[in-house]
């Protein structure tokens, strides 16, 4: 089961907002106001496996999805930090 189908279990009087596409990279959800969070590494790690360059991976995110406002219920997505 994908992390936001056992969000949607968890959780099932939210309407969670989605990236589309990136079920893969759905790493938990923000308890205050319910939105879902992506893991950006890993949203690159599947434009990645779709064909794209890292660099063309980064390009797409950074103009389609980690710069669009999509309504209160907005994703939140995070940059990790490497150890």
């Amino acid at each position: 089961m994908k992390n936001i189908d056992k969000l949607q279990v968890m959780y099932p009087e939210l309407e969670l907002l989605q990236a589309d596409g990136f079920d893969d990279a759905v790493i938990g959800i923000e308890p205050l106001s319910g939105k879902v969070i992506y893991d950006i590494d890993k949203m690159i790690t599947v434009l990645i496996s779709e064909g794209l360059s890292n660099e063309e991976a980064i390009e797409y995110l950074d103009y389609n999805v980690l710069n669009t406002y999509v309504g209160e219920q907005t994703p939140i997505y995070i940059q990790t930090i490497d150890e």
